[in-house]
């Protein structure tokens, strides 16, 4: 119908999530998408769009989305600076729930959650399609941080993209380990926190839910784990590539 497609998050990987996006968008041949929605400034929400530039797919004002920080920073720091400069992006300066129209049937909503905003602030998405809505939070400290209670926020959708970054705190407080980090540097809500936060909801609120963002030292990558057995079990979804959900 619109012909179009976005991709949220320009991660190290963008040309095979390009590539991913241009096999089910059978409708267009052009590898980019038509819009770019970013989360933050970290390593990796945003550094696939050095992709963009003349070293590489040379881009034609491709419509980035961020929050005015992040817009800030992509402005004034190199080589992110090259790609405005230059004409590969497009930045379009978004606000907190102010929502995004971007075709009949389709708009997206940002809204601010507390993480490590040593750059930029960090934002999560609804987006909403033609007959369902989705929640997109790659990246959170703790649930209880957030002004916005998480169960509440899970209600009013259909789909639920939530931060999975850590199963629990072992696997990376590793005493064997020499250079094992400290944990409460780097905080997210742990899986089993969530598991235990969502317990009680109806089984159909906990069918719409679906760990995303996975460390690589977290086990329910592996879906033969004991840990994705038990978040299965308990009643929740593990996402995985090439996974097609319709709004």
């Amino acid at each position: 119908m619109n012909q179009k497609k976005y991709l949220f998050e320009a991660t190290p990987d963008i040309t095979q999530q390009a590539k991913a996006l241009k096999n089910y968008a059978t409708f267009s041949d052009r590898e980019m998408p038509d819009g770019i929605f970013v989360t933050h400034a970290h390593i990796g929400h945003y550094t696939g769009l050095q992709y963009l530039g003349k070293e590489a797919m040379n881009t034609d004002s491709i419509p980035v989305y961020a929050m005015p920080r992040m817009k800030h920073f992509l402005e004034q720091n190199g080589p992110w600076n090259l790609l405005v400069k230059n004409k590969n992006i497009a930045l379009r300066e978004m606000q907190h729930q102010k929502e995004i129209q971007l075709a009949p049937g389709l708009k997206v909503m940002p809204f601010t959650v507390p993480h490590r905003d040593e750059f930029s602030e960090t934002v999560g998405f609804i987006i909403t399609g033609p007959n369902k809505k989705a929640l997109f939070i790659p990246d959170i400290d703790k649930w209880e941080k957030w002004e916005t209670g998480i169960i509440a926020a899970i209600a009013t959708v259909d789909y639920a993209f939530i931060d999975g970054t850590f199963f629990d705190a072992a696997e990376i407080n590793n005493p064997q380990d020499p250079g094992a980090r400290d944990i409460a540097t780097i905080p997210h809500p742990f899986i089993i926190e969530s598991m235990n936060l969502f317990k009680d909801l109806p089984t159909a609120e906990k069918k719409k839910i679906y760990f995303i963002h996975f460390n690589h030292t977290n086990a329910a990558i592996n879906p033969n784990s004991k840990e994705a057995a038990r978040i299965v079990k308990n009643g929740f979804n593990i996402a995985v590539i090439n996974q097609v959900l319709k709004l």
